[in-house]
C-alpha cells in the first residue's frame, strides 16, 4: 500500500489532513506564516476575536508547570474591525481552511460578530469560543440557556459552518455536546483548558495575575481524551479533538476515541512546526500498520 489519505471533511470543509492548529496558539494566523510550512496543516485556526479591542488581564500570565503550561490571556485581541481591515488579505493566501474564532459577553455580540465574518466568503468555518476560563464571568457553557440561545442565533443566520468549542467544566460533556448539536451545531470542538494555578514558593505569591489560569499540554490529555470519547458517542456531528497532543500517536488515540480531527496547541509553543510533524506522525503511524485512511482508526476503540 503506496498511499495514505490523511484528508477528512468536517462539516462539508475538506482538510488535507486532520491537524487544526488550535485558537490562541497561532496567533491571527498570519504571524507564523514564514517559520511554518502552512500548507502542511489540515486547517488554521485564529486566535479568538471579540466585537471591540481586548487588552486582556495584566502580566504575569503565563507559566510552566510540569507537564504543561498556564495561561491567563484573558482574550487579548485587536478586535473585530481591525481584523477585517488588517489580516484577511495575508489570510486568504494562507493556501489552508482558515476557521475563526470569536467570543462575546451577549447574545448581541455573538450575533454581530457572525454577520459579519459571513461577508468574507473564503472563511471556512466559525468556531464559537463558549468556553474561556480567563474571564470574570461565567463559562458560557456552565449556563445551558446561554449556550443554547448563542448557537442558535448565530446558526439561523450562518453562511458559514458553525464549530461549538465546549469546556471540560461541567458535569455532564455528553449532555453538553447534544445540546450543542440540537442548538444547530454543525462540528464541536473540544477540550479547552482546565483551571488550575501555581504558587512562587520564595515570594509565597501566585505566578499569575489572576491567581488561577487555564492549564494545558500533555498533563491533561488523558482528561481530555474521556470527554472527547464520551462527546463523539452522543453526537452525530464532527468532534475535533483536542488537549495535550505532542505526536502522532497522540493524535491517533483522540481519532480511535471519535474525533475527526485533531487540534494542536500547546506543542507549537515548544516548536512552532509541530502541527506539521504531527500529521506526518499520523501518517507514518498509518504506514507502519498497513492502514489506508483515518477511516480505519476512527471511532475503533475496543471495548
Amino acid at each position: 500500500m503506496n498511499k495514505i489519505d490523511l484528508s477528512v471533511n468536517i462539516a462539508g470543509i475538506k482538510l488535507t489532513n486532520p491537524v487544526i492548529t488550535a485558537s490562541g496558539t497561532f496567533g491571527y494566523g498570519d504571524e507564523l506564516a514564514d517559520l511554518v510550512q502552512v500548507r502542511n496543516l489540515g486547517a488554521v485556526t485564529t486566535k479568538t476575536i471579540t466585537l471591540g479591542p481586548r487588552t486582556g488581564n495584566p502580566p504575569p500570565r503565563i507559566c510552566e508547570t510540569a507537564g504543561g503550561m498556564l495561561n491567563t490571556i484573558g482574550l487579548q485581541n485587536i478586535g473585530l474591525q481591525r481584523f477585517l481591515d488588517e489580516k484577511l488579505e495575508a489570510l486568504a493566501g494562507l493556501g489552508v481552511p482558515v476557521i475563526v474564532s470569536i467570543a462575546g459577553s451577549t447574545f448581541e455580540e455573538y450575533v454581530a460578530i457572525t454577520a459579519l465574518l459571513n461577508q468574507v466568503k473564503f472563511i471556512a468555518a466559525i468556531e464559537l469560543n463558549l468556553s474561556c476560563p480567563n474571564l470574570k464571568k461565567t463559562i458560557i457553557c456552565q449556563d445551558e440557556e446561554l449556550f443554547s440561545g448563542i448557537i442558535r442565533k448565530t446558526s439561523k443566520i450562518k453562511q458559514h459552518p458553525i464549530i461549538a468549542k465546549l469546556s471540560p467544566q461541567v458535569q455532564d460533556i455528553r449532555r453538553l455536546a447534544a445540546l450543542a448539536e440540537s442548538s444547530g451545531a454543525d462540528a464541536l470542538s473540544l477540550v479547552n483548558t482546565f483551571p488550575g494555578m501555581s504558587i512562587d514558593v520564595n515570594t509565597f505569591r501566585p505566578r499569575l495575575s489572576t491567581v488561577t489560569g487555564g492549564l494545558s499540554g500533555p498533563c491533561i490529555k488523558p482528561l481530555a481524551l474521556r470527554c472527547v470519547w464520551e462527546a463523539a458517542q452522543s453526537v452525530g456531528i464532527p468532534v475535533i479533538g483536542g488537549g495535550g497532543i505532542a505526536s502522532g500517536q497522540d493524535a491517533a488515540e483522540f481519532i480511535i476515541a471519535g474525533a475527526s480531527a485533531v487540534s494542536v496547541g500547546t506543542a507549537s509553543f515548544v516548536d512552532p512546526d509541530a502541527p506539521s510533524r504531527i500529521a506526518e506522525e499520523l501518517r507514518e503511524y498509518l504506514k507502519a500498520r498497513k492502514l489506508g485512511s483515518l477511516g480505519d482508526i476512527k471511532g475503533k476503540l475496543k471495548l
